[in-house]
């Protein structure tokens, strides 16, 4: 809730009321006002404050600066970070929108504001597009992040001292679903699953096992770090068997599903939960899906106001705008690239000029929208790796590997993503090029002749232009 209702604008001047015809000066925030008292008789003439109407690039020029200087930088390099897209235009409209003023505590027809009949009709798209793009029966489009999504989800299915079982930080798992530091690990009893030392994959009876021995209430499906299709079936049966609920976090891979491209999570579990910048391309925030009305309901009050006051109705209107979207046979066939773009780049870096440099892809491939590179044989180790790609054009982020002998900030993995790159319009030819050139620099490490590198990495930049009717952020 808002705390302050009624006060002040800190650090605001108000305006001296003096004579008819004299000039006040205030200021708001360092910009400077100006307003005359009229002579006795005069109307008065209010006029909004400049400020209200002032571009950023005068308001704040340092801020327009930083935002000139990210649109040339996502324009003009390769964003492979998997947990990244580029929004479209649509839905950085949709955010940046008189929506932000908005207070609408509460959900649609039961709010804690007066003047919330639009926005309703926002979030209410929003929540009816995601139910029908996934087939769920409810949708909490509230959460701000997928994080905040899944800290409701929980304390909707469990309380304090419950058990979870979870895919393992170091094994690809998440934060949120168990991790010692975070809420989840701090609230809930932890135990975690692993991956296999040789497949690199979850072996579902050693989980069966497991999930009989630690008794869990909760046991997640999900991921940050893991290249194949989780067996949601398998999943759902086992939880049946030792009387746990079942919640899948596909964040990553929802974009995939929302096309048909991935087994739809939500005819399994009791309880879905996903960001919506990911695949999904769409504002970052999160959302909650269930067939399960009596859980629906505590996830709601979970949300708000367990763990949040006023909806942010921009995003919430931007999310509208994704799922719609994402209906769309534009982003199914997106869908289709991002996935043919992580296969040729698998291919690509298990070829022999490769792993005899000691580069090898955990699983041996991908199912997904991501490839996992391990670099344990390697002469560089993540963040060296990381630096490589990076001075050539090319974002990733460094990644710790399943049994990783270097430190988390040092990594001895990378994780690469297609989904920005198929955003921009990458095909197949695009994908084998990006595909060399990454293996050419991590093949050659130190020794790369980066100027070459860097120069196909900017074709490929300048032939596929991001946002190229945007003149301005």
């Amino acid at each position: 809730m808002d705390d302050h209702k009624g006060a002040a604008t800190a650090g605001t001047k108000r305006i001296a009321r003096l004579g008819p015809g004299v000039s006040a000066v205030a200021s708001v925030a360092g910009v400077a006002l100006s307003q005359t008292i009229p002579a006795a008789g005069e109307d008065f003439v209010s006029t909004p404050h400049p400020v209200t109407n002032q571009p950023l690039s005068e308001v704040d020029p340092e801020i327009a600066a930083v935002l000139t200087a990210e649109l040339g930088r996502q324009r003009n390099t390769l964003e492979m970070i998997a947990s990244e897209n580029f929004a479209p235009r649509a839905v950085l409209q949709a955010q940046g929108s008189v929506l932000t003023n908005k207070y609408a505590e509460g959900y649609p027809g039961r709010r804690y504001y007066g003047g919330c009949e639009h926005v309703d009709v926002a979030e209410n798209l929003a929540r009816d597009r995601v139910k029908t793009l996934f087939g769920a029966k409810y949708a909490n489009v509230q959460p701000h992040s997928g994080a905040t999504a899944n800290a409701a989800a929980l304390a909707a299915m469990i309380n304090p001292g419950d058990k979870i079982l979870g895919l393992s930080l170091a094994h690809g798992g998440h934060l949120t679903h168990g991790m010692k530091l975070n809420f989840s690990g701090k609230l809930y009893a932890v135990a975690a699953y692993e991956v296999e030392p040789e497949t690199f994959t979850i072996d579902m009876d050693k989980l069966r096992a497991q999930a009989i021995a630690e008794k869990p209430q909760v046991i997640i499906a999900g991921w940050s770090a893991y290249p194949r299709q989780l067996d949601f079936a398998a999943f759902r049966s086992i939880a049946d068997e030792v009387g746990a609920l079942l919640w899948v976090d596909m964040a990553h891979f929802a974009g995939l599903v929302a096309a048909g491209l991935h087994p739809n999570p939500v005819e399994y579990a009791d309880v879905v939960t996903s960001t919506v910048h990911k695949t999904l391309a769409g504002p970052r925030s999160g959302l909650i899906l269930t067939n399960d009305l009596e859980l629906y309901k505590k996830i709601n009050s979970n949300v708000f106001p367990g763990q949040q006051g006023g909806p942010l109705m921009h995003a919430i209107a931007g999310k509208a705008v994704a799922f719609k979207i994402a209906a769309g046979e534009e982003f199914r066939e997106r869908q289709e690239r991002t996935l043919e773009g992580a296969r040729l780049l698998a291919e690509r870096l298990t070829a022999e000029d490769v792993t005899s440099a000691g580069i090898s892809v955990l699983t041996g491939g991908t199912d997904v929208h991501l490839v996992l590179v391990d670099l344990r044989d390697s002469a560089l180790d993540g963040q060296q790796a990381e630096d490589l790609l990076h001075s050539i054009g090319i974002t990733v982020n460094r990644n710790a590997v399943p049994f990783d002998p270097r430190p988390p900030m040092t990594t001895s993995g990378l994780r690469i993503g297609t989904p920005a790159l198929a955003t921009r319009g990458f095909g197949k030819a695009e994908f084998t090029e990006v595909a060399d050139i990454i293996a050419t620099a991590l093949r050659e490490g130190e020794a790369a002749e980066t100027a070459s590198l860097i120069a196909r990495v900017e074709k490929l930049a300048a032939d596929f232009p991001l946002y190229a009717e945007l003149e301005q952020w």
